[in-house]
């Protein structure tokens, strides 16, 4: 038997546990957290579901192209060869000790080197935007329905209602993330594949699914479950349609592969700030650090909104500016946190490890590029 068609298996079998595993935590983390009292076969035949239609319906709307269109770039390599089955090996080693990397960044790179680039601004912009997004709109909700959330656990006639919404929220944000991932996937089969390797590759991910579902997500788990109140359905259920919305928004704005896990961890950073800061503010705050704030949150939707309107400007000038605002919004938190429970600063530093270890899975994945080119001699 050919080594490459085994390689090009085993590669795809790797990738899809360690994809599916680290990335989890976005799509279903706060599906996982809130219904951790429902047997994990129940969830899994739910999230099977969406998998299944989004899969079958990709094949037969991109001629058997399951990525949809986002491995345009991304030549199919015949003779495939060992090295590259380091990308999903070592990303299952993070994730196993719940460090969440870029999957984009750990197993794309390895098949498009030059691409790198254009996956790191946008998911950089993915980051900022789900960053600044979320800290005006939890700050709006925070005051509005979050802090009554936090007092008042959600009452049985109310559940019924929020269990429909998650649920819809939950299969709106997974069948976003499947059209985004399956990419990093399958990257290691045929750009168009014939129906038995579709049944096949349907099968194995069915099989992973329920691994990550029996494991309840396993310890990347944790991260989710550090933010406040993400384990309360009604939390999650907003989580889930907002980052759902962003990734939405990514796939009509590039076919380019982007980093979910960046625009994920921006969205609860963002939160969380958000919540922590209304949550413990005082009535001391001074005028000056109030009007700021305000400013540069209209600056924020601005920038925002220009991006969605003229999306095909983009360049190095918009995501300076968005990093320089993000940077200025978060010297103005100090600034109120000065007159602030002391949890805000504490919130700050949890962001920014969060922030670091992503930053550290890029590291590693650029390294592995490198090390991939002295190993193939490409």
């Amino acid at each position: 038997m050919d080594p490459s068609f085994l390689i090009m298996w085993l590669g795809f079998m790797l990738a899809s546990y360690s994809v599916v595993g680290n990335d989890s935590l976005q799509t279903l983390g706060t599906f996982l957290a809130s219904n951790e009292d429902r047997p994990w076969y129940i969830l899994w035949i739910f999230a099977g579901s969406i998998l299944t239609a989004t899969l079958v319906y990709g094949w037969y709307t991109y001629a058997g192209d399951v990525s949809y269109g986002r491995l345009e770039k991304y030549p199919f390599i015949e003779d495939i060869s060992w090295p590259y089955l380091l990308p999903p090996l070592v990303l299952m080693l993070l994730t196993r000790t719940g460090i969440p990397v870029s999957t984009s960044f750990m197993v794309l790179t390895f098949f498009k080197p030059k691409g790198l680039y254009d996956m790191t601004f946008k998911s950089v912009l993915g980051y900022v935007l789900a960053f600044a997004t979320a800290i005006i709109i939890w700050q709006l909700i925070t005051r509005l329905v979050d802090k009554r959330f936090i007092e008042n656990p959600i009452q049985p006639q109310e559940k019924r209602v929020w269990i429909v919404l998650q649920w819809s929220s939950t299969a709106f944000l997974w069948g976003q993330w499947l059209i985004q991932d399956f990419a990093n996937i399958f990257v290691y089969l045929p750009r168009a594949i014939s129906s038995v390797e579709l049944l096949v590759s349907l099968v194995i991910l069915l099989v992973m699914l329920a691994y990550i579902f029996y494991s309840r997500g396993g310890a990347i788990q944790q991260i989710v479950k550090a933010k406040t109140n993400t384990v309360d359905i009604r939390s999650a259920t907003i989580i889930d349609f907002l980052y759902a919305l962003v990734l939405l928004f990514f796939k009509q704005y590039s076919n380019v592969p982007m980093s979910t896990t960046w625009v994920f961890l921006g969205l609860l950073a963002g939160r969380e700030l958000a919540i922590r800061f209304e949550l413990g503010k005082r009535a001391t705050i001074s005028r000056g650090a109030r009007v700021a704030g305000q400013v540069l949150n209209v600056l924020l939707v601005l920038a925002i909104a220009y991006v969605i309107y003229l999306r095909d400007v983009l360049g190095e000038v918009l995501i300076c500016s968005f990093a320089l605002l993000i940077i200025a919004r978060t010297a103005v938190l100090m600034w109120e946190a000065q007159n602030h429970e002391p949890d805000l600063k504490g919130t700050l530093r949890m962001v920014g490890f969060d922030l670091v270890k992503v930053t550290i899975g890029l590291i590693i994945s650029i390294a592995l590029v490198y090390l991939m080119k002295f190993l193939t001699g490409i």
